[in-house]
Formats: C-alpha cells, structure tokens, sequence
C-alpha cells in the first residue's frame, strides 16, 4: 500500500519535509508526491525547475514524484484537488491521502466538506453570488449561519479549505484522509519557527537573495523570477480578443471585457490585475487567469479528464508502485506524446509550460528541458514505523 501527497513544493522547505516523515510515521508506507511542475496555483512559474524539487522530495521522503498537469495545477483549488485526487486514485497501491492543514481533526474536515451539500447553506451562496460575492466566503458565511462557528471556523484557513476540497475528491472511493497539523509558520506567514516558514515566505528571501538555507533542506542553483516574464505576458495579452478571454478558465459574466479594457489602459501586469480585480474576482484568480492566457490554457482543455502520470522521480520503492497505476505511465515525453489524444494535448502544454517558465531565470534555462531531463532516481528510504 502507499499514501499520495498533492503538493507544489514551491520550494522544498523543512515544512515539508516534516510532512512526508510524519506521513512515514502513521502509514509505514511509501509516499507518492502527485506535484506541479513549471507553474504553480499562485499563477506564476515556480521558484524553481520541476526536476530539483523532485530531487529534493525524493532525498527528503519521497519514494515516487509524478507530475501534475500544469492544465490542473493552474486551476481553482476544487478542479486542483479533483484532478491531483485522480491522479491518485490511478495507483490501486494507494491506501490513504495526506495533507497538512491547521487541523487534524477529520471528522470536523468532512462536515465542512458536506456542508456544501446542506440545501440552506446553497440557497444562500446562491444569493450571496448574485450581489457579486466571492465563492469561499459565501461558502463560510453561509456555513457560519445555518451550520455554526466550530465548521465555518475551519472554512478560514487556506489549507483547510484545500482540505476540504481534497475529502471531497476522495469521496465513493477507498483512500483514507490523514490530516497532518501544519508545524511553526503559518500559511503565507512573513515570519519563520525556528527552522519552519512558510513557502512563501522563503520565495521572498530567495529572490531578495536574503539568508534562507535554514528553512530548505537542498538549495536549489538558481531561482525564477516572475517578473521577468512580464513582456511576455503582455506581448500575449495584447494579442488576444474578448473572445480570446473569454475561452479561459474562470472567465464568465463579461470579466473578458474588463480584461481587455486593462490590458489596452495599462502597462504591467500588477496594474491590470488591479484593474480587473473585484470582490468576486480575486488577485490569485486573475493572476491564474492571465497565466492561463501566457500558456494558452483554454476552459476546454482543463476540463480534460486526467489520463497519464508523468514520471519525474523515484527510488526502488517508487519504481515497483508505478505497476499499480492504470493511466497511461509517461517516462519519456517523446514516447509520452506518441500516445496522442488528450494525453499528448496535455503533455505538449507540460512541455510548453517548462520552455516559458524557462525564460523567468536569472540565466534563461535551455529549451527542451522535458527531453533532455534524466528521471530523478535515489536509494529507498526505510519506514520510520
């Protein structure tokens, strides 16, 4: 048996380390990392290449990486869970799913999860959204009222919510939740316990060039810069129509309209996602959409259904799971596209995806890294139980 983990590792950092070990430490089993590639949910490319932070998990707990999508891992956070959760489901071998949030108490996680069930709690979403609300805090609000403060409290914290998405997602099948309490810094804190901080916080450092190897168990040779691919960014938004936008995901109720007034008004992306930004939609959604516009991720395209697992890493424990999975098992992605169909759609975007993200480094990273690039391989690591 083993246990996935949906993650980003955006970077590697001892919070994740931790998370992977006490994984270890309750399941006895071997750890499958289903983690995004060159992009990430925040709608940027990722701090570092998809290959190290595979490395990294693997030297760190880890037993197999796999790749989710960068389709999905642009996604809002229930298509994210969904698809990250399918990929899971994949492997027969996985026996539970562990991710960390601000509470281990499942039995509370899964009557947040049902409340979006409660017909009280969707009548007033619904009325909620109708005044231009924003969905999340609909949800709790309207879970606050019919349901109580201790399950709207849990609707609070971001990993929770992630959470919830994730019992969702697992519904009607045999994997098992394990909630694993997050340790020292919280989510997006901009201040570190002891040798724990958040990812984000660690990004800042990084790209400030501050101290931050006390918090990363591997440091990486060189980072992305999200700026660095702004001219890029509005090169492609100044070439794209209403109804360009319009086929993105997320984008509904004239939000392209706004999109294309900011795109012709202003002149960098912070200004424009200023610009279109409302109560409804957020920063993170616009930034994700306009990240979706820069790689041509249509609504169509991330509504595919998952069907392959991409290799990034594994060790002898990882290689003998890989015999479970019942998607297509890509090693190689010139051999991964000749399948076609959807899955070299989606392969041919991972592709994509790492070849943009490679121009936001200090030093542009070489084209053609998905082909080049050997698969991660390190010795097993022994259970702790």
């Amino acid at each position: 048996m083993a246990t996935a983990v949906i993650c980003e590792f955006n970077p590697f950092h001892n919070g994740h380390k931790y998370l992977l070990e006490k994984t270890k430490e309750i399941t006895g089993e071997p750890v499958i990392a289903i983690m995004s590639g060159s992009f990430t949910q925040r709608g940027e490319a990722a701090i570092t290449d998809k290959f190290s932070r595979a490395e990294a998990a693997l030297q760190n707990g880890a037993d197999l990486v796999a790749e989710l999508p960068a389709v999905y891992a642009l996604s809002n956070a229930q298509r994210f869970a969904r698809c990250g959760a399918e990929s899971a489901k994949s492997f027969k071998c996985v026996n539970h799913l562990a991710f960390g949030c601000e509470t281990q108490d499942v039995a509370l996680l899964s009557r947040a999860a049902q409340s979006t069930k409660n017909s009280e709690v969707q009548k007033l979403i619904n009325t909620e959204m109708k005044g231009g609300g924003y969905y999340p805090r609909a949800l709790e609000s309207a879970v606050r009222q019919v349901l109580g403060d201790e399950v709207a409290d849990v609707l609070t914290a971001p990993n929770n919510i992630l959470a919830v998405e994730y019992l969702r997602s697992i519904e009607n099948s045999s994997i098992k939740p394990l909630a694993i309490e997050r340790r020292g810094a919280a989510h997006d804190s901009r201040s570190a316990s002891g040798n724990i901080a958040s990812a984000s916080y660690i990004r800042e450092l990084m790209r400030k060039n501050a101290e931050f190897k006390s918090f990363v168990p591997c440091v990486p040779e060189s980072i992305a810069y999200p700026e660095n691919l702004e001219r890029v960014l509005l090169y492609r938004l100044r070439s794209m129509t209403a109804e360009d936008f319009r086929r993105l995901p997320d984008v509904n109720e004239g939000l392209e309209n706004r999109i294309v007034a900011a795109v012709s008004q202003y002149n960098s992306a912070e200004e424009i996602i200023s610009a279109v930004k409302t109560k409804r939609y957020t920063h993170a959604r616009i930034r994700r959409i306009l990240c979706c516009a820069l790689l041509e991720i249509t609504e169509e395209l991330q509504s595919t259904p998952v069907e392959y697992v991409r290799v990034l890493g594994f060790n002898s424990d990882g290689a003998s799971l890989l015999k479970s999975c019942e998607f297509n098992v890509v090693t190689s992605a010139s051999k991964g596209l000749k399948l076609g169909g959807s899955v070299a759609e989606l392969l041919q975007k991972d592709i994509y995806s790492t070849d943009v993200a490679a121009l936001a480094y200090g030093k542009i990273r070489r084209s053609g890294e998905d082909y080049t690039e050997q698969i991660k391989r390190t010795a097993a690591q022994t259970n702790t139980r």
